[in-house]
């Protein structure tokens, strides 16, 4: 019978390595374009079709049907890739799902999709977060500084400050969901939010 030393020992342990795992896949914040515009970062829409569990040191495999290239190579992937479970930073895709991914290529050439990675249900995003998809990269050059505290400043014309996050706001992800930071034609980038709707009332594309 184990004793209760011992079984406190393996407690700890346990506890240790639960929060080795945690700290393993830790999130910092991140707008949506900084992930977008990172280079080895390819942007799809994918519908699973099917799902091959992982473990024991194999990844799961996620088998799609590729329906949109954002951005990345023209490559027909077929499938992705993500750790077994959360504990190895692995994200849950549902069959039948159609998904935004925001997934990395690999030398390979698997793309895998990190935990910390957009992963998002299609039918969840605002008409807003698809159409910037298609203006995200009109502002790679720039770079978006987090908030996270007062004081926050521009050190750069080419900066745009992500305030989300500062005291007082946060939760409310208005510039995450609805802006991306462009270059404008003095060389200065600045927040833009562009529009959805054409003169006549139609939506500038489909959702």
């Amino acid at each position: 019978m184990m004793s209760l030393k011992n079984f406190v020992l393996l407690l700890l342990c346990l506890w240790g390595l639960q929060e080795e795992g945690v700290q393993a896949c830790s999130c910092f914040p991140m707008h949506p374009q900084q992930l977008y515009c990172q280079t080895d970062v390819t942007v799809i829409k994918a519908k699973v079709v099917g799902v091959t569990p992982g473990g024991q040191g194999r990844l799961t495999k996620y088998d799609i049907k590729l329906m949109k290239t954002f951005k990345g190579v023209e490559k027909l992937f077929t499938a992705v890739h993500t750790g077994p479970d959360s504990a190895a930073c692995g994200v849950a895709l549902t069959k039948g799902v159609e998904y935004l991914l925001m997934g990395r290529l690999q030398s390979d050439g698997s793309l895998h999709v990190h935990l910390c990675d957009i992963h998002q249900p299609w039918k969840d995003l605002s008409i807003m977060r698809k159409h910037l998809l298609y203006h995200y990269g009109e502002g790679c050059d720039c770079t978006i500084k987090s908030c996270i505290s007062f004081p926050c400043c521009m050190t750069s014309l080419t900066e745009c400050l992500w305030t989300d996050f500062l005291p007082g706001k946060l939760g409310n992800r208005d510039q995450a969901q609805n802006y991306a930071c462009v270059k404008k034609s003095d060389g200065c980038c600045a927040w833009d939010r562009p529009a959805i709707y054409q003169p006549n009332g139609y939506p500038t594309l489909k959702g």
